[in-house]
């Protein structure tokens, strides 16, 4: 156990993927976080900041503009199979019947919100670990206008990737030695802010529902 521990930590230890695997490596990872339920571990956010750091100082040898188009292409291909497995499934989770962990209405709540908040979930959802794998799984669960869907899968990856990959690039060639020490602090910042409108967003509605609970409660 501790031997397979040790390797798995090897595997998704972004520096060593990068130097090891260069940038087709990079790109599969990029495409399972996204688009494989089983690729919620990876490290995305972590891997595409290296990357451009990493071009900036040579420890990657591809061209800028080819990385970010790669990881583009790699993460929208991601979401579209990650849509597509769940409009498969989905018709087995709808026909299922309702049990103690599982009931249909929480997939007319998860329906009606993808309706109101598709763009936030897929879009912003980019940036938040384990919110990005299955944001796509389940926008196909419950039938996302494909339209709709593609949209934002295209504006979600651009925005995502750009972002990540240009600040590592542009902070890797200002602060090339400095900037090692400080990349674990970086990252965790990445997640932290991303993840506060998402918190936002579940206690407000928390919130919401209890009152209008309380309102019912008191009418009757």
């Amino acid at each position: 156990m501790h031997d397979f521990w040790n390797s798995l930590q090897h595997f998704i230890d972004p520096e060593k993927l990068l130097k090891e695997g260069g940038f087709y490596v990079v790109m599969f990872v990029i495409f399972a976080e996204t688009g494989l339920f089983f690729g919620f571990f990876l490290p995305g956010d972590y891997l595409l900041f290296l990357a451009g750091m990493f071009v900036a100082t040579g420890k990657l040898d591809v061209n800028l503009y080819v990385l970010i188009a790669g990881l583009i292409v790699a993460a929208v291909s991601g979401n579209f199979t990650g849509y597509w497995f769940g409009r498969k499934t989905g018709p087995v989770l709808y026909d299922r019947k309702d049990s103690f962990f599982f009931k249909k209405r929480y997939l007319k709540a998860a329906e009606d919100y993808y309706n109101k908040q598709g763009a936030f979930a897929l879009i912003m959802g980019r940036f938040v670990p384990i919110v990005r794998t299955f944001a796509p799984i389940f926008a196909g669960v419950v039938k996302l206008d494909f339209k709709r869907f593609a949209l934002y899968n295209f504006a979600g990856a651009i925005i995502w990737i750009a972002s990540l990959t240009l600040l590592g690039y542009f902070l890797g060639k200002r602060f090339e030695k400095e900037i090692n020490d400080y990349l674990l602090y970086i990252i965790i910042g990445f997640i932290v802010i991303t993840t506060i409108p998402l918190v936002y967003t579940f206690v407000k509605k928390k919130v919401v529902k209890d009152d209008n609970d309380h309102i019912s409660n008191t009418e009757q």
